[in-house]
């Protein structure tokens, strides 16, 4: 699907996978729509984007501001791609040495990067089945949109302190299927991008021997992933009309240890 004249939303659009995704898309000829919290650097990133980019502020969690997102994108063209990469990446064990970590910080963790993940997928999806469908190329097959989420290798195997994060991004895997045979009669598809160890901002904070010491770990290329990486997945999968319905990872072959 071209996404030339149509409008995409990106969430944590600010940094990282995100900023990449965005910079793609936009480059791409779409009507780029960056939500991210306040504090981040979306406004920027808009700004710099120049025309055909806005920045919303918002939470995914937050019903009004994700629909606030979906309302700025359709104004400005129809919406047909969404792409979910915020997240938070909270580790702790589940029994520590203080005793059972807090109930509060798996509800966190779970509300942010599965029900926010949901929250977006339920409106942008709404919203692009308003919209008429268009041919993958002359005589190709008619889509409305394509929705992409953000899970992550600790899905599949998960180290320890991961409980929280990977039960949320299994649960984005997991919902992959159905939603894209749900939405299958409308002509959208729904894909997952599971990353392996990528240089993100909360990468960038650790020091450079560690993070040579995790990109060590992975197979090849020997390295961290990079947003870059990501974005060109993205562009892919909106490009190939038959991608629906799976979980990719984007690992360079790693599987994670224990710990």
């Amino acid at each position: 699907m071209q996404v030339s004249g149509s409008s995409a939303i990106v969430t944590g659009g600010g940094s990282g996978l995100g900023l990449a995704t965005a910079r793609m898309l936009h480059a791409a000829g779409a009507h780029v729509v960056l939500l991210d919290l306040p504090s981040s650097k979306g406004a920027e990133v808009a700004a710099d984007l120049g025309d055909r980019a806005v920045f919303v502020a918002g939470d995914v969690t937050n019903e009004e501001n994700v629909q606030a997102a979906v309302d700025a994108a359709t104004q400005m063209a129809p919406l047909r791609v969404a792409v979910n990469c915020a997240g938070v990446a909270d580790a702790g064990r589940t029994v520590g040495r203080e005793g059972p970590v807090a109930l509060a910080h798996f509800e966190k963790v779970i509300r942010i990067n599965l029900i926010g993940t949901f929250n977006v997928t339920r409106l942008a999806a709404a919203a692009m089945m308003n919209t008429e469908p268009i041919g993958t190329e002359p005589g190709g097959t008619p889509e409305r949109g394509v929705i992409v989420n953000t899970a992550s290798v600790a899905a599949y195997d998960g180290q320890i302190g991961q409980a929280a994060y990977s039960a949320s991004k299994g649960g984005v895997v997991s919902m992959t299927l159905p939603l894209a045979r749900e939405f299958a009669k409308s002509l959208i598809r729904v894909v997952t991008i599971a990353p392996g160890i990528m240089e993100t901002p909360m990468m960038a904070g650790m020091p450079q021997e560690v993070q040579d010491s995790l990109g060590a770990q992975v197979p090849h290329p020997s390295r961290l992933g990079r947003p870059s990486e990501y974005a060109a997945l993205v562009e892919h999968i909106v490009s190939n009309p038959l991608l629906n319905g799976e979980s990719i990872r984007l690992d360079g072959a790693i599987r994670m240890t224990a710990k």
